[in-house]
């Protein structure tokens, strides 16, 4: 239930953010956390070590969860709505773990939004 009203928070937040910046990135994100759970992505840390070297210097934000399979081959910063705790462990290693909430006040233009 917790988790529950925390997501319905972060989404709340990041519609303000969305209506007063009118940024796209914002608007996917919404429509992604607006998914039932059970259809909210998962991403491994195989698909964002990849997706990091695309993208150096880039906020990934993950608007699900990040799961602890696979390395980190380099430095990423990663945005995500839940992290397992092997995941957070690995990528607080070589990089930077963020919530939803802590990247609203970040350019859109360093956010790539992982799908």
């Amino acid at each position: 239930m917790f988790r529950r009203l925390e997501a319905i928070k972060t989404v709340a937040e990041i519609e303000k953010q969305y209506r007063k910046t009118k940024a796209r990135v914002w608007k996917k994100i919404i429509e992604e956390l607006q998914k039932p759970r059970r259809k909210r992505i998962e991403v491994n840390l195989n698909k964002l070590s990849k997706l990091g070297k695309k993208f150096k210097g880039k906020i990934l934000v993950v608007p699900g969860k990040v799961l602890g399979e696979g390395e980190i081959d380099g430095k990423i910063s990663v945005a995500a709505l839940s992290f397992s705790k092997a995941a957070e462990e690995k990528i607080k290693g070589k990089g930077k773990v963020f919530s939803l909430k802590e990247i609203l006040n970040k350019k859109p233009s360093q956010l790539v939004v992982v799908k």
